[in-house]
């Protein structure tokens, strides 16, 4: 054998074995490990409505501004409120004085004898007084619901947050539980990421990961938080009978059903801001890198 078919011998080798490692090496890289590309960011989204209905008279905010616990969101007009406080507060005024009334006409029948009033008039007087002593606390408790609804006229933020599709305009009628805008708790973000079954047994609650959003933001740091349990089955719908509506076709290449794993984001780097739902790249790191340490 000459040296030039050693040679090509030798190459034709290497070129093989690297190919073989190389394919190895890829195998392990999309099959094996624990990544997805398939994460999504999300946040809690509170649905901000009116307590109380009414025309809204102010909406001191705009679309997609930052704002803090307590901050005012919008206003319903108060007058209506303000007058069913002022009605709840004379009732209140006026069971105090028939309180009073019942209450001294009950004295004096008991301070009587048998001969001038009888036993059935003192019951029927304490009976009276009784009842008027409840009205009382019932128009206490009115004028607590009116100061209570005068109160929610205001309508103001629960979070720190990003006022999002603001829907609401002086002049729009309120309806109580009517959503008219959104708000993305600024605290909240967390990342989903759905991992393919097959690789679900390579994670673990606490195991640290690498977030990658698309753009040229800086990687974040994030931890497994908990596994989802369970994902709707496409193949085994509920029938008419409320039976099971199994489909007669079966498929004998199966792909890996997609599991939806929490991420805990661990800090959120100042010059990042985040949108719910932005997608991610999800990796979990090898064990060498949990302690905090990348390799180059």
């Amino acid at each position: 054998m000459s040296i030039r078919q050693v040679v090509h011998f030798v190459i034709t080798i290497v070129i093989v074995v690297a190919a073989v490692l190389l394919s190895r090496a890829l195998w392990n890289r999309y099959m094996n490990s624990p990544w997805t590309r398939d994460g999504r960011v999300r946040a809690d989204v509170i649905n901000i409505a009116a307590d109380v209905p009414g025309v809204v008279v102010r909406v001191p905010v705009t679309d997609n501004q930052l704002v803090h616990k307590g901050d005012l969101l919008f206003v319903v007009d108060p007058a209506r409120y303000r007058l069913a406080l002022d009605q709840a507060r004379a009732r209140l005024a006026a069971s105090k004085a028939m309180v009073t009334m019942r209450q001294q006409q009950a004295e004096r029948r008991a301070n009587l004898d048998g001969i001038a009033v009888s036993a059935e008039s003192r019951e029927d007087a304490m009976s009276q007084a009784d009842s008027a002593a409840a009205a009382y606390q019932e128009a206490g408790v009115a004028v607590a619901t009116a100061a209570l609804n005068l109160h929610r006229t205001e309508v103001r933020s629960p979070v720190d947050g990003y006022v999002t599709n603001l829907n609401v305009h002086p002049g729009d009628f309120a309806t109580a539980g009517g959503a008219k805008l959104a708000l993305i708790d600024k605290n909240s973000f967390w990342v989903y990421g759905y991992f393919e079954e097959t690789k679900l047994h390579l994670l673990h609650p606490g195991d640290q990961v690498d977030i990658r959003l698309m753009g040229a933001a800086p990687p974040l740091r994030g931890h497994v938080e908990s596994f989802s349990s369970g994902i709707t089955d496409r193949d085994n719908p509920t029938g008419k009978e409320l039976l099971s509506d199994v489909n007669p076709v079966f498929n004998w290449v199966r792909l890996a059903q997609r599991i939806p794993v929490r991420i805990r984001i661990d800090r959120l780097p100042d010059n990042v801001h985040l949108v719910a739902g932005m997608t991610c790249t999800v990796v979990a790191l090898p064990p060498e890198q949990k302690s905090g340490k990348r390799r180059s």
